[in-house]
Parts: C-alpha cells; sequence; structure tokens
C-alpha cells in the first residue's frame, strides 16, 4: 500500500509539472520581459503603420511604409484608408508583442518596431504580402530578405497597391545599396551617391522589386 501511495503522489507531481509546461508554453510573451521585447494591448490604431499602445506609447512598424491617409489638408492615398482598416482589424484592443531590439526612435519620438500577434505572425510581414505597405527597409536590417520576398510576391500577384499602373517619369532611377534609397537622376542625394553603392533601375518596378523605397526629397 505504501508503495502503491509513493508511486501515485510521483505521477501526480509529474502530471503537474506537465500541465504546467504546457501553460506556460502558450503564452506569447518571452520568459524573460525587457525593454526590448514587451506584451502590450493596442489602444488605438492611427493608419496603416502606427499605432498607440494602452499606455500612451505611440509605436511606428520597422521596416514598411504604408499608404497615407488624409491628414494636415492632403487626401488620403491609394489603399490608405483600406491599410489602417486592416491593421484596425489585425491588432486594435488586441494583446501583442512588440520587439523593438534596439532601434529607438524616430524623428518624431514614436518607438520603431515588429509587431507580432498571438500566433506568432509578424504585423509588418503581413501588411507587405497583402499590398498594403511598401518595403521600407536599411541594408542592415536582420530581416531585410523576408521581407523583400513577400514584397516581390505581392507584385507577381498584383494585389494591393501593386495593382495599380507604376508611372515612370524618368529614363532611369539612382539606387543607394546603403540606404536602400531610390532618387531621381537630378537628385543631389542620388548624384552624390558613390560607385561603390550606386545601383542603375531601368524603372521604378525594378527598384522595388529589389526592396529599395523612393527617396522623400525628390519623390520619384
Amino acid at each position: 500500500m505504501t508503495r502503491f501511495i509513493k508511486i501515485n503522489r510521483i505521477f501526480l507531481t509529474f502530471l503537474v509539472f506537465i500541465i504546467f509546461f504546457f501553460q506556460g508554453g502558450c503564452r506569447l510573451t518571452p520568459k524573460k520581459a525587457s525593454a526590448k521585447r514587451f506584451k502590450a494591448y493596442v489602444s488605438y490604431v492611427i493608419d496603416g503603420d502606427t499605432i498607440v499602445l494602452r499606455n500612451g506609447e505611440k509605436v511606428r512598424y520597422l521596416g514598411i511604409n504604408a499608404p497615407e491617409i488624409a491628414h494636415d489638408g492632403h487626401p488620403a492615398q491609394p489603399f490608405g484608408i483600406k491599410a489602417k482598416k486592416f491593421n484596425r482589424f489585425l491588432v486594435f484592443h488586441k494583446l501583442v508583442v512588440v520587439d523593438t531590439k534596439g532601434f529607438g526612435r524616430d524623428q518624431y519620438g514614436r518607438l520603431l518596431g515588429l509587431i507580432f500577434l498571438r500566433d506568432g505572425r509578424c504585423v509588418n510581414l503581413i501588411l507587405i504580402k497583402r499590398g498594403l505597405a511598401y518595403c521600407d527597409l536599411t541594408n542592415d536590417m536582420p530581416f531585410k530578405r523576408s521581407f523583400i520576398r513577400a514584397q516581390r510576391l505581392a507584385m507577381k500577384k498584383r494585389v494591393g497597391i501593386w495593382s495599380l499602373p507604376i508611372k515612370d517619369t524618368e529614363p532611369y532611377y539612382i539606387g543607394n545599396r546603403r540606404s536602400m534609397r531610390f532618387h531621381r537622376p537630378c537628385c543631389p542625394l542620388g548624384r552624390q551617391t558613390s560607385k561603390k553603392n550606386r545601383i542603375i533601375f531601368r524603372n521604378k518596378w525594378d527598384a522595388y522589386w529589389y526592396g529599395y523605397f523612393p527617396c522623400k526629397k525628390c519623390n520619384p
């Protein structure tokens, strides 16, 4: 009888351990929270690539740029409203993981980061795959290849922003391998690009295909 009781105790201890282990494994957040990776509820969605957390912190999605909604007297860009609605569908009033990885803040003081859903999917990447955001990368971003592959897939399928015609206004465009921006031939930033970092694109489509984003000064 004593031996039977000992076996039962061992079994119950093992059972409790298994239950505890699997419950912990279902949690979204890492075992050790840090300033670089944390969970938070989304209280407001500003547009297709910016959200506000419950604590009031604004987060700008890293590596992407969604079409603009109407603001400051400027009309909404094509798919800007749709990008915001889809982003809202994904994250509004939901618990997400914000991964900043030391990317810091942008010029407006917003946190820069990757946003993950409970199932582990990256919201930044989802928006690119849906054709609701462009790649807005730099050469040293560790996830650069994944984002470019997703954009190429969206381009092939002609979904979202890629369903619209892309008009070329210049005979060629100057790309900068370091900044991953492309410029008009007359743009000072493009002309100052070193030969080592310079790449010539025949059209905008090719520039987007390789993950380059248009210069915000010359707006090619």
